[in-house]
């Protein structure tokens, strides 16, 4: 009898693994074969880190710091929805809210690519350059930074829009899906280019900026330390 009850114990458990094993998508599966896997790199990765140092190093030449920083905060926000999504798909034991396949030359996480990490890196540098001087001016009735921020979310959704289609990029869950793309503006892509004009609003204040950023970097930092140890990542 009891070893009748751990053969049926043992059969259970092979058969919750085999399901959770199912539960998993399709595109989720090749996201785990790619992530962290060096085979995969191209020379190319070197020339694009060069070109984000150079956009830097034009900043601190001429000592736009209120620029660096703001670039800096965009960069470390979406590290923060990174860390989340890959937290969202050891929660759900399904998919996370994105998931990146196609060619890559290296997949960090599981919705984030070498080449993803350092357009933002630059994304914000590039954001700020345009906002207007005026705090005051508005745009089509609406405060420029408003506008901006908003206009500047919907062009990267569009481009999620285009990358989905192509199959390189994917999303399982209704409410974070077409066509419910809003939440995906203001949530995946507001909260980045919001932080970044918050910083480089804040002028000369250089501490505070520093708080913010130095703030973003350790909330980071610990989640990145939580979720590996805890084998999330």
């Amino acid at each position: 009898m009891r070893g009748a009850t751990r053969r049926r114990y043992r059969v259970g458990q092979n058969a919750a693994a085999v399901d959770g094993l199912a539960a998993v998508t399709d595109f989720t599966h090749e996201a785990q074969h790619m992530l962290r896997d060096g085979g995969n790199f191209h020379w190319s990765t070197v020339t694009l880190l060069g070109l984000c140092l150079y956009v830097y190093a034009v900043e601190v030449e001429r000592r736009r710091w209120d620029i660096v920083l703001a670039g800096l905060a965009f960069w470390l926000m979406d590290w923060f929805n990174e860390l989340v999504n890959s937290a969202v798909f050891h929660v759900s034991d399904r998919a996370p809210l994105w998931t990146v396949t196609g060619d890559t030359s290296y997949l960090i996480l599981i919705g984030l690519t070498i080449e993803i990490s350092l357009l933002f890196l630059i994304s914000g540098v590039v954001f700020v350059k345009q906002l207007p001087e005026d705090r005051s001016l508005r745009i089509l009735g609406l405060p420029n930074r408003v506008f901006l921020v908003l206009a500047f979310s919907c062009l990267c959704v569009g481009v999620e829009l285009v990358l989905n289609a192509w199959g390189v990029f994917h999303w399982e869950y209704w409410w974070w899906n077409k066509p419910f793309v809003p939440l995906i503006v203001i949530f995946g892509y507001a909260t980045f280019f919001g932080i970044a004009a918050w910083v480089y609003d804040m002028g000369a204040d250089r501490r505070r900026q520093l708080r913010v950023v130095g703030g973003l970097a350790a909330v980071d930092g610990a989640l990145a330390l939580g979720f590996g140890l805890a084998g999330w990542l």
